[in-house]
């Protein structure tokens, strides 16, 4: 496999194999995060692409999970995207599961049948990251987008029947603004109903209910941001998916 640079991967796509379609992320502006800074975005072409599945290819069934990368890999347009879906499908006989990152941008530019055919294709779930609900926290990170953009995207992820997985920083509004990061994100999440890979790998934090997120109280988030020096220039990413408390996951996925 032909990796440019660091590869950045969602802790459930542990056991996946890499794919590496993009280069960096198309976005990089955010101030928290360094990950893609050092790249130079571009989308590889389809033979780079090819000769890796190719590669892959020699493991036959073992392989069951690709996850996408890099930061945004649903920014590709959707004629080559499903060129590589389909290519996946036919070298790799046992996958079961695609997953990619995607920002607000790259989910909007597809469309509700684009999304759907994707689906169909085997991609299971998108790893959406929304950081906050607050939009003077979003625009002091350089998110790039809106609440309402944010919720659209959720909302046609999970129409398009694609498990969503959604990632917040907890410390990122800081002390300053605490009390709106935290509503702001846990309404968000309520109007969006994400649902995480999964169960929830450590106990739910005080306050979260089945499906649905609460903000810890204002006090322990406060604490939190004094702790950290959670300043939003100097966030310490953190998932959000520990502090929900999620139904089991049935089917197909509850196996894998």
């Amino acid at each position: 496999m032909k990796y440019e640079g660091a590869i950045i991967r969602p802790p459930s796509e542990a056991e996946s194999l890499i794919l590496q379609i993009t280069v960096g992320c198309s976005h990089s502006r955010c101030t928290f995060c360094p990950s893609y800074k050092a790249k130079r975005f571009r989308i590889k072409t389809f033979q780079e692409i090819q000769e890796d599945i190719d590669e892959a290819a020699q493991f036959g069934r073992a392989i069951e999970r690709v996850f996408l990368a890099d930061g945004d890999a649903l920014i590709v347009p959707q004629p080559r995207l499903r060129e590589i879906m389909d290519y996946l499908n036919e070298k790799l006989p046992g996958l079961r599961r695609v997953g990619t990152y995607a920002n607000a941008k790259g989910v909007l530019k597809k469309t509700a049948d684009e999304l759907r055919g994707l689906k169909e294709a085997g991609l299971g779930i998108i790893y959406l990251g929304v950081e906050s609900g607050d939009q003077v926290v979003l625009d002091r990170i350089k998110k790039g987008t809106t609440y309402e953009r944010l919720l659209q995207a959720g909302r046609m992820v999970k129409a398009a029947g694609i498990k969503l997985s959604v990632t917040v920083l907890l410390g990122i509004g800081g002390s300053e603004r605490s009390r709106e990061h935290a509503v702001a994100t846990g309404r968000i999440l309520t109007e969006m109903g994400p649902l995480g890979d999964d169960r929830p790998r450590h106990p739910p934090l005080r306050g979260a209910g089945a499906g649905a997120f609460r903000p810890p109280d204002t006090l322990r988030i406060d604490r939190r941001a004094e702790e950290h020096d959670c300043a939003y220039r100097h966030a310490r990413p953190l998932l959000l998916q520990p502090c929900l408390q999620l139904p089991p996951s049935q089917g197909e996925d509850a196996q894998g």
